[in-house]
């Protein structure tokens, strides 16, 4: 036994002197461009090893997609042992197990393999460079055996090459010294062939725009690369916008940028991100100077100082606590009117609307809303706020149901959820011009055009209607449903009381009266009411009681009926 393990050594002995022997001259430096890969996931705990080559000198690699998954962070060591993270993920296929990634590199460049332009014919030499930090020029050689078909142009193959578990992801190369393959594992165990994938194949895996936030990456939360063109760069912009931090989308538009660093709509872009999502000074002067950029150099300057205004005007709607420089609605609007004079759009005329009504001016805030509402730009949303505007002016009611009526009028019956904001305010604007009856019907269309997914403040005001309208047995059953709702409101409870004490259900009137009082005991107007109920039950001392309760609580409300009744 002894002897054929000698034997068997002396024969691996031979074999790796005779690999040294016919070694190509070029394997030493080629050797350099492989590496190790290390990688870990999000709370530092090491994940896997394996191996890797560079295929350009400024830092791209390939390696195997398993290597990856679920990994936070990765990192290289290199054939000096220097440790370089991996920057950003280029591309990645699950179903070849194979990646492309950046490595940062600093400031340096890297030993690169050049990738073969020819795909080797069965028979040719094969060269199987592992990784290691030794200047040696050891190898594994041997044979392609088979050649198989596998993405278009590209192949797989089968080489005549003992098949070792370090051997993945180490690069196999054709005679001349370039790299045309990757191992892979051998699912069926066969240690006397290894596998390789194409090179090439590996090599021109790239992200687009809608596998951005695909599967195959989601597990990887190493960093990924845009798409390389600006279009669907933008596309995959928007598809992760709703899937990052802000900070980790920040940075992603900092990629953008600096992959497309002329792009006017990118810093526009940036700009409004940043002014949306954060509130400090530092990161609004990131913003204020993004904007600047654009301006200098947009063709089209009414946008970005239609921008500009817009993100002037959502800051200073934060009020003083948030205040950035001179960002004032006053600011805001002048930077508005600049856009208007070069470009007198009716988008500009509607944001000078929502500006002067920030600033409480609502003659001309209607003045604006008025002209977009004689636009192309017309909508229920400008109607809406037309409205609003009559509204804080304080002009007939009649005014504003009429503009809230063209804004519902934009829709066609049956109305989609869209509309039911402005049948909502109808109703309620009806209500206040004491059309109670209309006002009920508008808030049955608004639980229709919901499909009955409404709140217990919808019952309380539809509740409102119908008690002004004298619906009483309606007026219960929507108060009854607030209650249900929201059983802790006093409000509603109260209003319970109240509507109960109307149609002369006095017992219940005084349970839901004194359930509001056990959460707020100093509600002056429920010992009013209550003491009401008890005077129509013949209950008078303790009526009075109740008066002088609401009295002292500070119900002015209640003197009359202790002057009539308890003198």
């Amino acid at each position: 036994m002894r002897k054929k393990i000698l034997f068997m050594a002396l024969c691996l002995l031979s074999q790796w002197m005779m690999a040294q022997k016919d070694a190509p001259k070029w394997v030493e430096k080629s050797k350099r461009a492989v590496f190790s890969v290390v990688t870990y996931d999000a709370n530092d705990k090491l994940l896997n090893t394996g191996n890797g080559f560079f295929v350009s000198e400024d830092g791209v690699a390939l390696s195997d997609y398993t290597l990856f998954k679920g990994a936070a962070k990765a990192e290289v060591i290199n054939f000096e042992g220097k440790k370089m993270p991996v920057k950003v993920i280029l591309g990645a296929n699950s179903m070849y197990d194979v990646i492309k990634f950046r490595v940062d590199l600093g400031k340096k460049s890297t030993p690169a393999l050049t990738i073969a332009a020819v795909v080797p014919a069965k028979d040719a030499e094969a060269v199987m460079l592992p990784y290691s930090t030794k200047k040696d020029r050891s190898c594994t050689m041997g044979k392609v055996e088979e050649v198989s078909n596998l993405a278009g142009p590209h192949k797989y193959f089968k080489l005549a090459i003992s098949m070792k578990d370090k051997m993945v992801s180490c690069p196999v190369l054709n005679a001349e010294g370039e790299v045309f393959g990757l191992v892979q594992k051998d699912a069926a165990n066969d240690s006397t062939h290894c596998f390789a994938i194409s090179a090439p194949f590996a090599n021109e895996l790239s992200i687009k725009a809608l596998e951005f936030a695909g599967s195959e990456l989601s597990n990887i939360t190493i960093k990924k690369a845009l798409p390389a063109t600006e279009d669907q760069a933008l596309v995959a912009l928007f598809v992760s916008s709703s899937q990052l931090t802000a900070e980790k989308y920040l940075s992603l538009l900092n990629d953008y940028m600096e992959q497309f660093p002329n792009s006017t709509d990118g810093y526009v872009r940036r700009a409004s991100f940043v002014v949306s999502n954060f509130t400090d000074a530092q990161h609004l002067a990131l913003a204020e100077e993004d904007l600047d950029k654009a301006l200098k150099m947009a063709d089209k300057k009414d946008d970005v100082l239609y921008n500009r205004s817009r993100m002037m005007y959502i800051v200073a709607l934060r009020g003083k606590d948030a205040a950035y420089k001179d960002w004032t609605f006053d600011k805001a609007l002048a930077e508005n009117q600049k856009a208007q004079a070069v470009n007198p759009l009716p988008l500009y005329t509607q944001q000078e609307g929502d500006i002067y009504f920030a600033m409480a001016n609502y003659a001309k805030a209607f003045e604006c809303y008025d002209k977009v509402n004689h636009s192309n730009l017309v909508s229920a949303e400008t109607y809406y706020s037309a409205a609003k505007s009559k509204q804080m002016m304080n002009a007939d009611l009649g005014e504003v149901i009429a503009l809230l009526d063209s804004a519902v009028n934009k829709y066609a019956a049956p109305y989609p959820k869209e509309a039911a904001p402005y049948i909502s305010e109808r109703a309620v604007v009806k209500s206040q011009k004491g059309l109670d009856k209309e006002a009920v019907a508008d808030f049955d269309l608004y639980y229709q055009t919901t499909g009955g997914r409404v709140s217990a403040m919808f019952y309380y005001l539809r509740e409102q209607s119908n008690y002004k309208a004298k619906n009483f047995k309606r007026a219960l059953e929507d108060i009854d449903m607030a209650v249900k709702l929201e059983p802790t409101n006093k409000e509603y409870l109260a209003e319970y009381g109240a509507v109960n004490l109307r149609v002369a259900r006095y017992d219940e009137a005084v349970k839901n009266l004194k359930d509001a009082l056990a959460i707020d005991p100093k509600f002056a107007a429920c010992y009013r009411l209550i003491g009401f109920c008890q005077l129509q039950q013949g209950k008078k001392t303790e009526a009075c009681e109740n008066f002088s309760k609401a009295k002292e609580l500070g119900d002015e409300a209640v003197i009359p009926m202790i002057e009539k009744n308890c003198k």
